[in-house]
């Protein structure tokens, strides 16, 4: 997969990739939660029986060579305007399951929210919410 063939999925599948990762550790668990989140959304669906992990696979091939900051702004050009927040969120989510944010992990978010022009009000409000989600 190259720059110029990335889907809005694959851009939406990095942004995850990069929230699971940014703690510096990616654990089978965290992989197998992202998959089972993404595989849930339309945007994945038109994807073959085993695509998905096919994609995360090279995806997260590419983030070894190049790592996350490329990968992320290779991602924002391909990711469309109306799932920029919804990535955020998801990627906010995925941090937050685990119910500890690392400094990295906070500050992958901080990034995050501005490298995709989502408005901070918009930002706090989400990690608000993902943050009651993930108490239970």
């Amino acid at each position: 997969m190259n720059h110029a063939t990335m889907t809005p999925a694959a851009a939406f599948a990095s942004i995850a990739l990069v929230a699971i990762a940014a703690d510096g550790y990616l654990s089978d668990q965290e992989g197998e939660d992202m998959a089972m989140l993404l595989s849930r959304m339309e945007l994945f669906s038109e994807l073959p029986g085993d695509g998905l992990h096919r994609l995360l696979d090279q995806l997260l091939d590419r983030l070894k060579r190049h790592g996350p900051g490329e990968l992320v702004t290779q991602a924002k050009v391909y990711l469309p305007a109306d799932l920029r927040e919804t990535a955020f969120a998801i990627a906010t989510d995925l941090v937050l399951s685990d119910r500890t944010v690392t400094p990295q992990e906070q500050a992958f978010l901080d990034d995050l929210y501005q490298i995709l022009d989502i408005p901070e009000a918009m930002a706090r409000q989400i990690v608000q919410v993902l943050t009651i989600k993930n108490r239970g």
